[in-house]
């Protein structure tokens, strides 16, 4: 086993710093208008005009912010602080605070909605950037989010959060993250990706009442997001924490085991690790359900008609093999070790594109690549990826 972790700690190296960093040196940064393009198509053009999502910024931010950390290269450096210096000037607002969710090319408010799922994505890399820097200015910004989040999305009454406001932080109709999302007040989603942060930002800042609020995210998928009886997550929610859509995302299942089990460690409350420890293996158990010999993770599933998505998308395999590496580390689970390295042979062979660098977004269920998708873009970003090698090079 020891050498099979250890092989597998020198490929995500190699591929971190030979194919996924590269990419995004090389043929993403904007040296007309600053910051970073907004788009590359998935057959590798670039798409001119494109807007620019917050999204991607902030997690070109925490991946550079990370990899500099590990690695101490000043092109590392360099990109995060590209990445900072835009999300604080051109997608941070300076009038009523939060985030605007996108700009135009040239850095102009475009989409000025409050999308909270995004403000957490700025505070992760913003966080992280000051961990990697000691930056006064990017954990400033940060713990100034954090209040954001608190005092405009926090529900003090019926708990959680709110997915989305206006510019003004007042009620929005649409609340949806994407298309495909249900019009729902609060999801797992949006919850996943604040408590990803807020873990982040504890790290840097041991703030009471932030440890507080940590705690409830976590409580909050236990008692409210967890469906005990199946060890999925439930998805969407109205007010009240009623879910009418019965769903299953295996990717979402698996990367949630690893980042509850890492929000419980850094608190350091035994008896807090003692009853999640249990729930982490059986989400990531649960998430196996879409798992196919030796061919990846698949997507999602309708449970209310059947339907099921079998695309094998770039992140679902980058999260399963980090909480698959996760449950080995923690728990001694050897077949889970075996699951991780099976994916990461199925990403190398049919995910990773080693003439242009990075990933290809996924692979159709017939099997065939899809490059109908973005190589780059409002989703398309280094650090699903870029995060699992850097998991597995700090893990071991």
């Amino acid at each position: 086993m020891e050498t099979t972790v250890r092989k597998l700690k020198e490929e995500m190296q190699c591929m971190l710093t030979g194919n996924i960093l590269p990419f995004w040196m090389n043929h993403m940064v904007d040296s007309e208008y600053g910051g970073f393009y907004g788009r590359i198509s998935g057959t590798g053009e670039r798409v001119p005009g494109a807007s620019k999502g917050v999204v991607l910024n902030a997690r070109i931010l925490w991946t550079f912010s990370s990899a500099y950390r590990l690695l101490h290269k000043d092109e590392y450096l360099k990109m995060a602080t590209r990445a900072k210096q835009e999300l604080i000037t051109h997608f941070y607002d300076h009038e009523y605070g939060g985030v605007f969710w996108s700009v135009c090319e040239d850095g102009s408010p475009l989409d000025t909605k409050k999308q909270i799922y995004a403000l957490g994505f700025a505070i992760y890399g913003l966080s992280e950037y000051h961990r990697a820097t000691g930056d006064a200015e990017a954990l400033e910004y940060a713990i100034r989010l954090f209040y954001d989040i608190e005092e405009h999305s926090f529900d003090r009454i019926k708990n959680g959060y709110c997915e989305a406001l206006t510019r003004e932080w007042n009620e929005i109709e649409d609340m949806r993250l994407s298309e495909k999302d249900e019009n729902e007040r609060k999801t797992m989603n949006t919850h996943l990706h604040i408590l990803e942060p807020y873990t982040n930002l504890f790290r840097v800042w041991n703030n009471e009442y932030l440890e507080c609020q940590l705690r409830n995210l976590i409580e909050l998928f236990t008692d409210r997001i967890l469906d005990i009886e199946t060890g999925h997550l439930r998805l969407f929610f109205d007010d009240d924490w009623n879910s009418r859509h019965d769903m299953v995302s295996y990717g979402h299942d698996v990367e949630a085991s690893w980042l509850l089990h890492e929000a419980a460690l850094l608190i350091g409350d035994k008896r807090l690790i003692t009853r999640i420890e249990p729930l982490v293996i059986e989400i990531a158990e649960a998430a196996s359900e879409g798992l196919l010999p030796g061919a990846g993770m698949i997507y999602e599933m309708n449970r209310s008609c059947g339907s099921i998505d079998a695309e094998r998308h770039w992140w679902v395999q980058a999260e399963a093999i980090v909480g698959y590496v996760n449950l080995y580390q923690h728990f001694d689970d050897r077949l889970s070790l075996l699951r991780a390295v099976r994916c990461w042979e199925f990403v190398k062979r049919h995910l990773v594109d080693n003439d242009n660098g990075e990933w290809f977004w996924g692979i159709r269920a017939d099997g065939t690549v899809n490059r109908a998708e973005d190589k780059a873009g409002f989703w398309k970003c280094p650090y699903h990826n870029g995060r699992m090698c850097m998991e597995i090079m700090e893990r071991f």
